[in-house]
């Protein structure tokens, strides 16, 4: 179906890409891996016709192929799905499945025409929403599912999806992996670009893994496993085993019966040095119940005790104060000011600290930022670059850091490794152990059970906005996490 030979492209001095060879056979699911910066971006852009290449040769369907915009690669079969969406918020669902390429007769659309079109697109991928609703009015999921009912509607024979599971919950990802499945099928040749390498094992037939903009090789699913492919990305083993701490010192967090939007009844205790792991389903009310903590959401009832008294956040700037750092899941959107210099991103919580008189410490505000790009090691050109430039694994490094500036005490990490490499995702872990055995208590909400397993010094499990279990270390493991997490047994008590 597709072959790419010798496919190069630099930006300034860089080589993003450099001599990559791949071909996808028809029918087929071919998995892309590697590290951010690893080049699947680029050659993904390449395919789908938004860059052009320097040198190489493609060929698709049997003749070579040179795309100079999106339309051509899209008129010639290729379908590409990116993990950025490029959906339009303000038009409805019809309006993005169909737009550049709706029917029309004597000059108007045929809208009844086109919806029956879309509720059937939508059908293949299993989500029942009015096509009228305006994309703004779509979860992040929904708008995802929408993407992918777009290509399975030009009847592409090639379908690029670039982490498309990103923001799918488990019942949606089965769905996907059915549509998956179903195209294969009907003979359209799927490449798949994911970080997480068990999915990759699972639905693909080959899997190619870049790294630094070269082709590391190609290997059959048969003769690959989780670690052999994660040496190919990062050049090294990966110890992702349990590291245990030292000291754990008492607890600087209670809470009783705490109740909000989407939990009720909700009992732990955190202790100066432990990572707290929070697992559950999406929908559990993990993310809620924090908030709720931090002052993000609305407390109903229950009561929070912090360094033994009684708080009541009733704004995220009060548990700031208090000693609280919370870093979001969605760190684009509720962390970081994307077109903003990396140092104003690194020093923006504590700007109201750095200053001499009335006027900003510059000097200082160097200083610190230099620390922790040092400390932290985030790799980066320069502080004054925008924070866009960098990866996603230096992107929460960068966050990271800001909050550590104000020395907190207690740390909330949502999802902190969510849409980044293995090779960060190695990097952020030891960060995370590091800033435990400081002393800061760590809560840890992970949809990822090998993160869990790694990282718990205990772990909080929640199904349906209640807590099922609270285990200890030695009785952490994926079969027991996720039978309370499904609600299938009884819950042991709490702690």
């Amino acid at each position: 179906m597709l072959r790419v030979q010798g496919l190069s492209k630099s930006f300034g001095g860089l080589k993003a890409l450099n001599g990559v060879s791949l071909d996808v056979r028809t029918g087929e699911v071919h998995a892309v891996v590697g590290e951010n910066g690893a080049g699947k971006s680029t050659l993904m852009k390449i395919l789908g016709g938004i860059i052009t290449r320097d040198a190489g040769r493609t060929e698709f369907r049997g003749s070579e192929v040179s795309f100079a915009s999106p339309r051509e690669s899209i008129f010639a079969g290729i379908a590409v799905i990116h993990q950025e969406l490029s959906v339009l918020p303000t038009l409805n669902v019809v309006e993005n499945l169909y737009m550049g390429r709706m029917p029309t007769r004597r000059g108007r659309i045929r809208w009844r025409e086109l919806e029956e079109q879309s509720r059937a697109a939508l059908a293949e991928v299993g989500l029942e929403v009015d096509p009228h609703l305006l994309m703004s009015d779509l979860s992040i999921s929904q708008r995802q599912l929408v993407e992918i009912a777009k290509a399975l509607s030009i009847h592409a024979r090639l379908i690029i999806m670039d982490e498309p599971n990103s923001s799918l919950s488990e019942i949606e990802t089965e769905r996907l992996f059915t549509v998956i499945a179903s195209l294969k099928g009907h003979g359209v040749s799927v490449v798949y670009v994911s970080h997480k390498i068990d999915e990759v094992l699972r639905i693909a037939e080959r899997i190619t893994v870049l790294r630094d903009g070269a082709l590391v090789g190609t290997v059959d699913r048969a003769d690959a496993t989780a670690s052999s492919i994660i040496r190919m990305m990062v050049g090294r083993e990966l110890d992702r085993a349990y590291v245990p701490h030292e000291k754990i010192g008492p607890v600087v967090l209670s809470v009783k019966g705490l109740s909000g939007s989407g939990f009720a009844d909700v009992s732990f205790d955190v202790r100066a040095g432990e990572i707290l792991c929070f697992a559950g389903l999406v929908g559990s009310g993990r993310s809620e119940t924090w908030r709720t903590i931090f002052g993000a959401q609305r407390r109903q009832a229950g009561e929070v005790k912090f360094e033994g008294r009684h708080v009541s956040f009733s704004a995220p700037y009060q548990a700031i104060a208090a000693g609280f750092a919370m870093v979001p899941e969605d760190r684009k959107k509720l962390s970081l000011f994307m077109d903003m210099p990396i140092w104003f991103n690194v020093a923006l919580a504590g700007l109201p600290q750095m200053k001499r008189g009335i006027a900003i410490d510059r000097r200082r505000i160097r200083d610190t930022v230099q620390s922790f790009v040092a400390s932290m090691a985030i790799k980066l050109r320069s502080p004054e670059e925008p924070v866009r430039n960098l990866s996603g694994g230096n992107q929460q490094k960068t966050v990271l850091a800001r909050w550590l500036a104000l020395a907190p005490k207690i740390l909330i990490l949502d999802e902190p490794t969510h849409g980044i490499d293995v090779g960060a995702k190695s990097e952020v872990y030891e960060l995370i152990r590091r800033l435990a055995r400081s002393g800061i208590a760590i809560a840890l909400i992970s949809s990822e059970l090998p993160e869990v397993i790694a990282m718990a010094d205990r772990a909080v499990v929640m199904h349906e906005g209640r807590v099922t279990a609270i285990l200890e270390r030695d009785q952490i493991d994926e079969h027991r996490i996720m039978a309370y997490a499904t609600g299938t047994t009884e819950s042991p008590g709490r702690a």
